[in-house]
C-alpha cells in the first residue's frame, strides 16, 4: 500500500469506494492495569436491496447495489475499576450502535436531514448515558461506573464527531496534526476559564478528572460537523495513548504510515515503551485512492 504522502488525491467530489477505505483499531491492557476498561467499535452502514421473488429471467442484471451510507468508529474508556469500567464502556458502545441503526433514515439525503442527524447522535449519547446509569443502579449497591465516548461518523461528503469525556479525535492532513475534540476534564475547564495554562493543566491531577462522562453526574455530548476530505487521516484514541505519546510523535507516525494497521501497532508500541500505565486504544481511518475501474 502506498505511503500517505505519495498519494494522488482524486476529485474530492467522488465518494470513496469500499475498497479504498483503510481502517484498523486495536486495544491493549497496558503494563499496569489488571483489566482492560477500554472498548472500540468499527462499523459501516449500508443500503441493500434483496430480491425476494421476480418473474424476470435474469434478475442478476438488475442494479441492486450495496451502497455504503455511513462509516462509524467509536472509542470508549470506562472508569470505575475492574468490571464496572469494562461494563460501562461496552454498554455505551452497544447502546449507541443500537440507537444509530434504529435511526438509519437520517442517512438518506443527509444534507436535508443534517439537523436530524446531529440530534440523533446527541440522543444516542444520552441513551448510552441512561443505560450506564441504570446498570449502575440495578444491583442496588453504590458503585462508580462511567465512560467516555468519542464517535466518528462519516456520511459523505461530511463527517460528524460526537465527544463526551477525554478520549480524543485527531485529524492529520498535509503534515499538520489537529486535536479536534476538546477534553471534558476539570483541568481543561480551568484552562478555558483562564485559571490555568495548558502547561499547568497537563501537570495537575485534575487533568484526569472528567467534568462530563456517560453514566456520571453530568454528560454533555458535543457534536461537531466537518467537511470530509480525501487527504485526511482520522485518529481516535483513549488517554492511554496520549499520556505517553506526544502530539509530535503521533504526527510523525501518521506522516510515515504505510497502513492503518501498521500505524496503530506502532503507536501502541510507543505507548508501551513510554510506560503503558493505562489501557491503550487506537483507531485510524484513511482513504487510499485506487486506480479507476
Amino acid at each position: 500500500m502506498p505511503d500517505h504522502p505519495r498519494r494522488t488525491i482524486p476529485d474530492s467530489s467522488r465518494k470513496p469506494r469500499d475498497d479504498e477505505l483503510d481502517v484498523y483499531g486495536l486495544t491493549h491492557i497496558g503494563k499496569v492495569r489488571r483489566n482492560n476498561e477500554d472498548a472500540f467499535l468499527l462499523a459501516s452502514i449500508h443500503k441493500r436491496v434483496h430480491v425476494e421473488s421476480t418473474s424476470l429471467a435474469d434478475h442478476q442484471r438488475l442494479t441492486l447495489g450495496d451502497d455504503r451510507l455511513a462509516v462509524l468508529a467509536m472509542v470508549a474508556d470506562g472508569v470505575g475499576g475492574l468490571a464496572s469500567g469494562e461494563e460501562a464502556s461496552a454498554l455505551a458502545l452497544e447502546t449507541a450502535m443500537r440507537y444509530v441503526t434504529e435511526t438509519m433514515d437520517c442517512y438518506y439525503g443527509v444534507d436535508a436531514a443534517e439537523p436530524r442527524l446531529i440530534e440523533a447522535l446527541q440522543a444516542a449519547a444520552m441513551r448510552a448515558h441512561e443505560a450506564v446509569r441504570n446498570a449502575r443502579a440495578d444491583d442496588g449497591t453504590p458503585r462508580r461506573m462511567a465512560t467516555t465516548l468519542t464517535l466518528y461518523m462519516g456520511v459523505w461528503p461530511n463527517y460528524y464527531l460526537l465527544q463526551v469525556g477525554d478520549s480524543r479525535y485527531y485529524s492529520w492532513r498535509s503534515g499538520t496534526l489537529t486535536q479536534v475534540s476538546r477534553d471534558q476534564t476539570m483541568a481543561q475547564d480551568l484552562v478555558d476559564q483562564g485559571v490555568l495554562s495548558q502547561t499547568a493543566a497537563r501537570r495537575t491531577p485534575l487533568a484526569h478528572v472528567l467534568s462530563s462522562a456517560l453514566g456520571g453526574d453530568q454528560a454533555e455530548p458535543v457534536v461537531t460537523h466537518l467537511p470530509a476530505d480525501w487527504g485526511n487521516v482520522h485518529l481516535l484514541c483513549s488517554d492511554g495513548l496520549t499520556k505517553h505519546v506526544s502530539d509530535e510523535r503521533i504526527a510523525e507516525r501518521l506522516a510515515n504510515m504505510t497502513s492503518a494497521k501498521q500505524v496503530c501497532e506502532a503507536l501502541l508500541q510507543d505507548a508501551l515503551d513510554g510506560g503503558g500505565t493505562d489501557n491503550i486504544t487506537v483507531v485510524v481511518r484513511r482513504v487510499v485512492p485506487q486506480e479507476a475501474r
